[in-house]
């Protein structure tokens, strides 16, 4: 388990009195406890305060989390490197949407993400001609709502962070987050390699699943140790903008199972066509990892007016 700041801590102490804060269990009242409180503060407005700090500490958190042997249902497993070896790999560097040819066409996926107070945008693109059957039931499922809502159930930092799990809706089968979609699977589609910011479908082990089909619905973000990966799970796309988020998902404080301890949700996902190259994003902070504009397909009706006007 990460090791949780002081101030972390107490944002957790804080956020027990609000039952949509993490709860392993409910507790039992004592006899005679009063079943509600009159003039309560503002829950939320206090939840979300603390779980900022949360976030903003975990953030500020710096050298790489130590590797131990993970396996987990649905999800891709990785082993301890032999002791004075480094457990890293070179990645490639990342496509630039801004040079994308002019005529070229593209499919997104736009995620909005909630937590630490706030909603974080994070796009990728999606590789049909590599994984065609994994991107249409991608796209199914985002059409049907199917992401809506859902949880990330496990964040390893510089490892992985994973999300699409239908149990995860469910706060009360926590203990059970990680092992669910299994009844739908898709075809094993391994033809691309990871690299920082691959987006690959999760799968049951090789023992059970000599096939390598795909969990059909779970799928997680890949942040280094590229190489125990390559060759077993299907990647179908790539982040292209707010890798920086998924990397801030993997910092936070995690239970004995890697899973969150405060809930980081997915809002919605859309998916657009782009033509052409993207323009970075006015909100860019960094050079190393610059933010693309949202298509106007993905904005909502403020954000696509206030682009006509302006």
């Amino acid at each position: 388990m990460k090791p949780i700041s002081c101030i972390s801590f107490l944002a957790l102490l804080w956020m027990s009195g609000d039952l949509r804060a993490q709860e392993l269990s409910p507790t039992v009242p004592p006899p005679g406890a009063p079943t509600a409180v009159p003039d309560l503060p503002n829950i939320e407005r206090l939840a979300d305060e603390a779980q900022r700090k949360i976030f903003e500490a975990a953030g500020q958190s710096t050298g790489p989390s130590p590797v131990t042997p993970l396996s987990f249902p649905g999800g891709p497993q990785v082993s301890t490197t032999p002791k004075g070896q480094k457990a890293t790999f070179a990645a490639p560097k990342l496509d630039d949407p801004s040079t994308w040819e002019k005529d070229s066409q593209h499919k997104l996926a736009v995620f909005e993400i909630k937590f630490g107070g706030t909603r974080e945008t994070v796009m990728i693109e999606l590789y049909p001609q590599d994984a065609p059957q994994t991107v249409s039931n991608f796209l199914d499922n985002v059409e049907t709502g199917a992401y809506n809502g859902l949880a990330f159930h496990r964040a390893v930092e510089g490892f992985i962070a994973q999300t699409g799990d239908p149990l995860t809706s469910d706060e009360g089968a926590r203990d059970r987050w990680g092992t669910g979609g299994e009844g739908k699977t898709v075809p094993a589609e391994i033809k691309r390699t990871h690299r920082k910011g691959a987006v690959a479908m999760g799968r049951k082990a090789d023992k059970v699943n000599p096939s390598r089909r795909s969990n059909g619905y779970q799928f997680y973000f890949a942040l280094g140790h590229y190489g125990p990966l390559d060759g077993k799970y299907t990647v179908f796309g790539q982040v292209i903008s707010g890798l920086e988020v998924i990397e801030r998902i993997a910092k936070m404080p995690v239970d004995s199972n890697d899973c969150p301890i405060a809930r980081i949700e997915i809002a919605s996902v859309k998916i657009v066509d782009q033509k052409g190259p993207m323009y970075v994003s006015e909100t860019t902070t960094s050079d190393d990892a610059p933010r693309y504009t949202k298509p106007a397909a993905a904005q909502g009706p403020v954000g696509r007016l206030l682009r006509r006007v302006w």
